[in-house]
């Protein structure tokens, strides 16, 4: 069962269709995607945890679909028309030549001894359900609640404070770090080279040193996920957009409630509509 802050819900199979057909900015996503042309790959979950999938593609449900052929950012839009995802994704891995990555036949869970690897963007994931809440417990009572993927406002607030917190330490040592908001909680992102080039187990360190302050999924530092929400990119758990927050003035008072940054079109005018035919 999921839970969350009041107005944030379920997409529904057209609202998925509505946004990446007229709100889904192809241009923002061409320019993220910048220099990374030929070197990174994106992926789709179509219904794993909403259990809304488009009916052509039902046998994919919750499997992870790979889009390693694109050309241009208006590509990834096409697949997303087709298969109306909840989660529009791209791989942190940095490949030589991602086109070699369709005809992998390996089985490693982990790219890192590959000639083709070609580094991994530094990523911590803050996630607010992996905050203990006076009223739902840590992360192991949530679970056993079937609340894993549910949050309040106190857990947000929590991460909140903390993605701020963690974006400016981290700028203390590095001068390319972003902070997203993922549709539920934040990522802060770091693009400097050197931060590309750390090893696995450089990684692996400074996810359990940073683990021990904040309510980060050091698996996801550590290089054990790779995938992250595209900004740009519709978060159908929640119907919220997943954008770059650029200012850090912007991030200290946030509300996904009612930011309208991240409020989908569709979301915009359900809510218009209750004000206007809310008898006088």
């Amino acid at each position: 069962m999921l839970g969350f802050p009041h107005g944030m819900r379920l997409s529904t199979l057209d609202e998925r269709k509505e946004f990446y057909k007229h709100e889904f900015d192809v241009r923002a996503v061409s320019r993220w995607i910048g220099g990374r042309r030929g070197a990174l790959k994106f992926a789709m979950i179509p219904g794993r945890r909403s259990g809304i999938v488009a009916p052509r593609h039902a046998k994919d449900k919750n499997n992870v679909v790979i889009i390693d052929d694109w050309h241009r950012a208006g590509d990834v839009r096409s697949y997303a028309l087709d298969y109306l995802p909840e989660g529009l994704y791209y791989d942190r891995n940095r490949y030589i030549d991602v086109s070699k990555c369709a005809r992998c036949l390996s089985r490693r869970r982990s790219c890192f001894e590959c000639d083709n690897y070609d580094g991994q963007q530094l990523a911590f994931d803050l996630d607010p359900e992996n905050v203990d809440c006076p009223y739902h417990g840590h992360i192991g009572v949530k679970m056993q609640r079937d609340r894993g993927m549910s949050f309040c406002m106190i857990e947000f607030k929590s991460v909140r404070r903390q993605a701020v917190e963690l974006a400016a330490e981290l700028r203390e040592d590095y001068e390319d770090v972003s902070t997203v908001f993922s549709g539920r909680g934040f990522h802060v992102v770091v693009d400097d080279e050197s931060a590309y080039a750390l090893s696995k187990k450089l990684r692996t360190d400074l996810a359990s040193r940073i683990g021990k302050r904040y309510d980060i999924d050091e698996w996801v530092t550590a290089g054990g996920s790779r995938l992250m929400r595209l900004p740009f990119s519709l978060n159908a758990l929640v119907s919220r957009k997943c954008m770059i927050i650029k200012e850090e003035r912007d991030l200290v008072g946030f509300d996904p409630r009612t930011s309208k940054l991240v409020l989908p079109e569709f979301v915009r005018q359900r809510s218009l509509h209750a004000r206007t035919s809310f008898p006088r």
